[in-house]
């Protein structure tokens, strides 16, 4: 039997704390790594992503499973369940990201095995850099419980709609010059999509830390940008 004292609750949360950072972590490099196997046409790299996959999934699942032992044993109230909650929902929000990750670079396979679409490599990566950076902010806020650096996040949202926004535009002009290229620009829609909805998750943790620390709600709709029925 061992005689290693049983952690206390603080720490606990602060197990639960690093085992979300060691999650996003492993989701932001994931989701460069797509974002780079999908420009540089690299297949190797793109598999790696796809791989990683299934540990972004176990620890999610371990997050979850301590949280909820967390709660049952401990029974938390007021912001220690907030705190608790928060952690199992910020994992989720991270493991979905993940999966939009591995989307990515399954599409990045197939562009691999036709015509190289170079023009938009460079929006892409710009995009694919945004919303790395912003799910980075979100979760530096998280840890350092630094609500206004979350709204901060949330209120920037419309940055990565713009993005998409632009790329959609562009791509639907090269396809209407050139049908050839239909197969692989939607394929690089599906990639600005898939990185447009990273972005909202990030937005989603921002409103998961307002919670968290504050008890309230974030007030107002989201900021949004979507022009692509103006003219």
């Amino acid at each position: 039997m061992s005689d290693a004292p049983a952690m206390d609750y603080d720490e606990q949360l602060a197990q639960l704390g690093a085992e979300i950072a060691r999650l996003g972590g492993l989701v932001e490099a994931q989701i460069a790594s797509a974002v780079d196997s999908m420009t540089r046409r690299d297949v190797a790299q793109a598999s790696t992503v796809i791989a990683l996959d299934d540990r972004i999934d176990d620890l999610q699942a371990r997050i979850e499973q301590m949280t909820l032992s967390l709660i049952a044993l401990r029974q938390p109230a007021a912001i220690d369940l907030r705190r608790a909650m928060a952690a199992m929902k910020i994992s989720m929000q991270l493991e979905r990201c993940g999966d939009l990750a591995k989307n990515i670079a399954k599409r990045g396979l197939v562009l691999a095995k036709g015509e190289a679409v170079t023009p938009f490599n460079r929006s892409i990566d710009r995009m694919g850099r945004l919303v790395v950076d912003r799910l980075k902010t979100v979760l530096d806020a998280y840890a350092n419980q630094d609500i206004e650096r979350a709204i901060q996040v949330w209120s920037r949202d419309e940055e990565v709609d713009e993005h998409y926004n632009a790329i959609f535009r562009e791509l639907l002009t090269y396809m209407m010059g050139d049908p050839c290229m239909i197969t692989p620009c939607t394929h690089l829609l599906f990639v600005a999509k898939n990185l447009e909805r990273i972005g909202d998750h990030a937005t989603n943790i921002a409103e998961i830390v307002h919670y968290e620390f504050t008890g309230e709600a974030v007030l107002g709709a989201r900021p949004k940008f979507d022009n692509l029925q103006q003219d």
